[in-house]
């Protein structure tokens, strides 16, 4: 089966790291932990999620994280909105692009967003409209798309009529996300299929959380039927604050790492995205959960035992 020859990492560790942190990072740290990403060289960096303050406090600094990094590289910065204030605060900051929030179940949606998920959508309109005036772009999101923790598995014509929606708003990029980590290789094959057969003209990424240490398999069953946009966090930091027991996101050097001895190029400095990953460990070593931090890269070789050099 054909490979593509390279892929797009977006790196989440800003906000979808940083948000599953129990003890505050001071701005001046995120901003410095974040010029640091920007050097590894992504293209996309999503870093922060304009939300209100009481519902996500490590992120109530967005604004001042945005308007003080140091964007260079032509680095995307890329922001989640929940509602019309939180797009209002975003297009202010100056983020490039605002992903919208959105469960793939009822049940899921009720604990995220307050209401269904069919509501929820019918409130991006006025956010859609907004963004039309702005040099904001608009992209969706199908949080728990493999699996929800409430409902178990996500029928594909759930998520069909979804993509539909998305679709009459004039949205054709979209994330997946296995928000739960419950999504296995085959499912994505068949979901992604169907959803790509289904809206050839729709540009799909995904989201994946290595809850059952499945995040990479799944990432190469979305290479095999089409995808070259995946999100990942340093250190493997993260987890969805309205899922139970949602561990990180794949971690980035592992990704970078995989999809590099694949022969698929990432643009991404490996070295680079594990000396901050390293950082990070240190600072919050309960909730990173990376391989190559433990293992290091399968070019790190070691010296040969004593003696070895007179078998043979």
């Amino acid at each position: 089966m054909q490979m593509p020859g390279e892929v797009t990492i977006t790196e989440v560790c800003p906000r979808d790291g940083f948000q599953s942190l129990p003890n505050s990072i001071d701005s001046i740290d995120k901003i410095k932990i974040i010029n640091d990403i920007i050097d590894c060289g992504y293209k996309q960096i999503e870093v922060t999620s304009f939300v209100h303050p009481k519902a996500i406090p490590q992120l109530r600094d967005a604004e001042e994280v945005v308007t003080q990094i140091s964007r260079k590289n032509n680095v995307k910065l890329r922001a989640l909105v929940p509602n019309l204030r939180g797009l209002e605060r975003a297009i202010n900051a100056g983020v490039d692009k605002v992903k919208l929030m959105l469960s793939a179940t009822d049940s899921h949606s009720l604990s995220n967003a307050n209401c269904k998920t069919v509501e929820a959508m019918d409130g991006f309109v006025p956010l859609v409209e907004r963004a039309e005036d702005s040099q904001v772009a608009v992209s969706g999101s199908i949080s728990v798309a493999f699996g929800c923790p409430y409902e178990g598995l996500v029928p594909v014509d759930r998520l069909l009529m979804i993509c539909e929606k998305y679709l009459e708003l004039g949205i054709n990029d979209l994330s997946l996300a296995d928000t739960t980590g419950m999504g296995n290789p085959f499912q994505v094959q068949k979901v992604i299929g169907a959803l790509r057969r289904e809206f050839p003209e729709m540009r799909f990424s995904m989201h994946l959380h290595n809850t059952r240490g499945m995040a990479f398999a799944n990432a190469v069953a979305g290479l095999e039927v089409g995808v070259t946009d995946f999100d990942s966090s340093v250190a493997g930091l993260g987890g969805c604050p309205y899922a139970p027991n949602a561990s990180g996101n794949i971690a980035s050097e592992d990704l970078i790492h995989g999809f590099e001895e694949m022969g698929i190029k990432t643009g991404i400095d490996l070295d680079k995205v594990i000396s901050v990953a390293r950082s990070l460990e240190q600072q919050h070593k309960p909730y990173t959960n990376s391989f190559l931090l433990k293992a290091g890269k399968n070019s790190d070789l070691h010296i040969k035992p004593k003696g070895q050099e007179k078998l043979g």
